[in-house]
């Protein structure tokens, strides 16, 4: 990916594909409890608290999960989660060098408005592909386990089958404007930044590049995304998770948001969603690098054998 030397030679797109979709697998699951604290804290004040249970603070937010719906609440829709990042990850990821290049034709050293257009590029594909699995991740995490309170979906493929039964593939695809939107937001600001940082580290030659920069890289990409794409994020979460009718457009739940909640409901879940971003970003930037330079070690050995 980013900050190759210049005596490397890139990656083919499979490699870069499979470790982007493997690495983000690993971040997810590492991180997921962190990023259904978000979604319960982001939707909580739009309805009324199921069983008068109130969210206040990410691990406030868990520990009270745990107490009243078990641990295994904290992985709610991990399956659909995982799915998502094998298709989303390995387009928004994988395929940003090879965008980012053709945007230039092929010239070293891009501009940081062709970094922000191959991200924005990237962002906007991955969600045309994987965006019915995140709906489905979504109301996942939105739903509660508590004895006496109907679960909407049982299992991730009867939720795929329910939500195209009764909304129709509109519903698969509900939110992809926001979503759009947030990704686009989030890749260009997470790998353009990540860029920026680990170029600028090796350039004045503060670090080697190794895993201390990329842990650096990371964090520094997660804060910047995060401030930038949580009102967006918090739109799309609940436009996501709402019933048919309760909401005509993201718009209108943005406004809805705004005239109800006042703008500070727009950063609902700021920490949480720094934490998961910051730790996501550092997990799954930090095993990208690791298993794109070990598939590259595998390549090699197998066509000097062969």
């Amino acid at each position: 990916m980013v900050g190759l030397k210049p005596s490397e030679v890139p990656p083919p797109l499979g490699v870069k594909m499979a470790s982007a979709g493997a690495a983000a697998c690993i971040a997810d699951i590492v991180t997921f409890p962190l990023d259904t604290a978000k979604v319960r804290l982001q939707i909580q004040g739009e309805k009324k608290a199921v069983g008068g249970i109130r969210y206040k603070g990410v691990f406030g937010t868990i520990s009270t999960m745990i107490r009243t719906e078990g641990p295994k609440s904290l992985y709610n829709g991990l399956v659909a989660g995982l799915q998502r990042q094998m298709c989303f990850a390995s387009v928004r990821i994988g395929l940003y060098d090879n965008v980012k290049h053709f945007y230039t034709g092929g010239k070293d050293n891009p501009g940081v408005v062709v970094r922000i257009l191959a991200g924005c590029t990237t962002g906007a594909m991955a969600v045309s592909f994987a965006q019915p699995t995140d709906v489905v991740k979504v109301r996942f995490q939105a739903q509660m386990n508590l004895d006496g309170v109907a679960r909407r979906y049982s299992g991730t493929m009867q939720a795929y089958r329910q939500i195209f039964q009764h909304e129709g593939l509109r519903g698969l695809w509900k939110g992809t404007l926001p979503n759009i939107t947030r990704n686009a937001l989030v890749n260009c600001t997470e790998l353009v930044t990540y860029d920026l940082i680990k170029e600028a580290i090796l350039r004045h030659k503060l670090m080697s590049d190794n895993l201390p920069c990329h842990f650096v890289s990371a964090f520094g990409a997660g804060f910047v995304t995060t401030v930038i794409a949580s009102p967006v994020d918090v739109v799309k979460t609940r436009y996501m998770n709402s019933p048919p009718g309760q909401y005509k457009s993201a718009i209108n739940c943005a406004w809805t948001m705004l005239t109800k909640e006042g703008p500070t409901a727009f950063y609902k879940g700021f920490v949480p969603s720094f934490l998961r971003l910051g730790s996501w970003n550092i997990v799954m930037f930090v095993s990208f690098e690791q298993i794109k330079r070990a598939m590259m070690v595998t390549k090699r050995r197998t066509e000097v054998i062969n």
